[in-house]
């Protein structure tokens, strides 16, 4: 990705510690816990002009949405980039090669708001700006987001004890929410008057985790299709090999019986060469690393140190704000019956299912880029999740 150009943004440092600085207009301000910053003042802090001036990265969000979503742009404001001390170096954004990357908008007219968001997947900081940052920035939301502390199919390296990385994510999700929350009243001169955590995937599950474990930093959050982990199961170990041994010998029925909507066949191919095997694989190596049999042969019930590890980093269903919840009936990755029925369920047993909106999408799949391959069989979520934040 093109390197921000200094002729509109400023570069701070002083002893290896960002510091405020004025360029060219842009105001003075300190991301709190930032190592490295800059300030850039944009025409605008869509996608339709950070891809031109080099403030985002397509990459990170390739694949995330669908074409027909449409296209926001004409949000001029300010951007800051950086990242917090850290010492994995997974994340090559601008670079850097330094992870704990994070980006923060601030829209000129801003409507009193902030979203925060961690990324789905395995990917950097920039990989909500089509589905989530262009939405809330065009309803003049601020917007800041994370890479989660590491990135890429090798993330599991990241850390010293098994599930470390992950337990990064939660970490960094919060730094940066605190850090956002004072950076929004320094540049507004008001706090926020609301705070809203949203994410797709793996930042859906950052979103459960916050609510449950950090309810204060936020007014409500958004979850599309996010990952469960509960420690008994149901979980990625307990369905995920059961389908691919069903598909590696040729059995539908063993797929369905590991969760999966039968009527979702048309897409087991796509799945399986492309998510199943790498998805059980890594998660494998970050969370039960002495494990060295073939993904399809992986039995999380005989596996207590994955019980411990997935122990460290597992939900509850005891949110602390509300959260409103939307997934696929043909989630190919996080089948339905696995995940979000199943923390549906949690969070009504612990008592706050009032504060639960649960939303069941017919025909949604887990990327809205394969509605484009498949649009008489799948309906795109991204506006839905879009909706539900800027409601």
């Amino acid at each position: 990705m093109r390197r921000l150009a200094l002729s509109v943004a400023v570069l701070l440092l002083a002893s290896g510690i960002s510091t405020p600085a004025q360029a060219q207009g842009c105001p003075r301000l300190r991301v709190p816990g930032a190592q490295y910053q800059v300030i850039a003042c944009l025409d605008d802090l869509t996608t339709a002009g950070t891809v031109g001036s080099g403030h985002t990265n397509p990459a990170d969000y390739a694949g995330l949405t669908h074409s027909g979503l449409p296209q926001q742009s004409g949000v001029p404001g300010v951007q800051v980039d950086g990242y917090f001390p850290d010492t994995s170096r997974t994340n090559t954004n601008h670079g850097w090669n330094h992870d704990s990357q994070f980006v923060i908008r601030l829209p000129e007219n801003w409507n009193g708001g902030l979203v925060v968001a961690g990324s789905p997947g395995v990917r950097a900081q920039y990989a909500n700006d089509r589905a989530i940052s262009d939405w809330v920035l065009a309803k003049g939301y601020a917007f800041a987001a994370t890479d989660k502390g590491n990135t890429g199919a090798n993330f599991f390296t990241d850390g010293v004890r098994p599930g470390d990385a992950i337990v990064e994510w939660n970490q960094r999700t919060t730094q940066l929410t605190r850090a956002a929350r004072t950076v929004v009243a320094q540049h507004y001169g008001r706090a926020p008057r609301e705070v809203v955590a949203a994410g797709i995937s793996n930042g859906g599950y950052l979103v459960r985790w916050q609510l449950e474990n950090h309810p204060e930093l936020y007014t409500r959050g958004i979850d599309l299709e996010g990952t469960l982990w509960t420690v008994r199961g149901p979980n990625l170990f307990t369905f995920l090999p059961p389908a691919i041994k069903g598909y590696e010998q040729q059995s539908p029925e063993q797929i369905v019986a590991a969760g999966f909507d039968p009527r979702s066949d048309f897409l087991w191919d796509y799945h399986y060469t492309v998510y199943w095997k790498l998805t059980q694989r890594i998660y494998a190596a970050e969370l039960d690393p002495s494990y060295t049999g073939t993904e399809a042969d992986y039995d999380y019930a005989s596996r207590p140190a994955a019980h411990e590890a997935v122990r460290r980093i597992a939900l509850t269903g005891r949110i602390g704000r509300p959260l409103t919840t939307i997934h696929g009936t043909l989630d190919s990755l996080l089948p339905i019956s696995q995940d979000s029925d199943v923390y549906a369920e949690l969070v009504r047993r612990s008592g706050r299912g009032r504060l639960l909106t649960y939303q069941r999408v017919e025909a949604g799949n887990h990327v809205d880029g394969l509605v484009d391959a498949h649009p008489d069989q799948l309906v795109p979520l991204v506006p839905l999740l879009q909706q539900g934040i800027a409601r």
